[in-house]
């Protein structure tokens, strides 16, 4: 069981992917790993773990299982953005006419600031009233995709300095966090065979489940 961050960090490294919430493989989830009286309390739970689990410099994370939130470790980083991305880096999938016009602007704002708050990239990006919409659409496909994730959640705070409210994300890329040569080191290896590899893992870990139950929380 997850009773505080180090726990927390552990099982993402020893899983290497690790979702959030509930999902089609029984008991695989932080939202199960963890005791309930962690939830929603005065105490430190996992949504308070999340930011210093995000900047640890140990895993990423983002919305990264059908579309909904997870962890990536940092040794599976590699194989999983080669698997996402299909060995393309963002430039490259420009160059193939590949990306809708919102991505590129929201993933060029993002690289160009290193770390943006989700509502200055929603202003840069005129998400406001009578502006672009679907900034959620956008911002999920660029982290299901790889090119995206989690830097930190930003608190609220009120005239006395105490934090309010749910974290405001900030918004990275992987590259920013571990470097280009480390993101990319995989990209030499088949986008496939990259899947095989995590599919592989994890039935080791998890014995009971088929491949394609696997393949149903690691596929875009």
């Amino acid at each position: 069981m997850i009773q505080n961050a180090n726990d927390l960090l552990y099982a993402v490294e020893h899983y290497g992917f690790l979702p959030f919430f509930k999902n089609s493989i029984k008991g695989f989830s932080i939202e199960e790993m963890c005791p309930s009286e962690l939830w929603f309390t005065d105490l430190d739970g996992p949504w308070e773990w999340k930011g210093p689990a995000a900047k640890s410099g140990r895993c990423i994370y983002g919305k990264f299982f059908g579309g909904k939130a997870g962890y990536v470790s940092k040794k599976w980083i590699p194989d999983f953005v080669n698997f996402r991305r299909d060995g393309y880096d963002f430039d490259a999938r420009c160059d193939d006419g590949l990306v809708y016009y919102k991505d590129k602007d929201l993933y060029e704002t993002i690289a160009e600031h290193e770390v943006i708050l989700s509502k200055e990239l929603k202003a840069l990006g005129n998400y406001v009233k009578g502006g672009n919409k679907s900034f959620d659409t956008v911002i999920t496909r660029l982290q299901m995709q790889g090119y995206v994730c989690v830097a930190d959640f930003v608190y609220m705070r009120d005239k006395h300095g105490n934090p309010y409210g749910w974290g405001v994300a900030e918004y990275t890329t992987p590259e920013y966090f571990f470097g280009y040569d480390y993101i990319a080191s995989a990209y030499k290896t088949a986008p496939e065979e990259s899947k095989h590899r995590i599919v592989s893992h994890l039935q080791a870990l998890l014995s009971d489940v088929s491949e394609s139950d696997i393949l149903k929380i690691i596929k875009i």
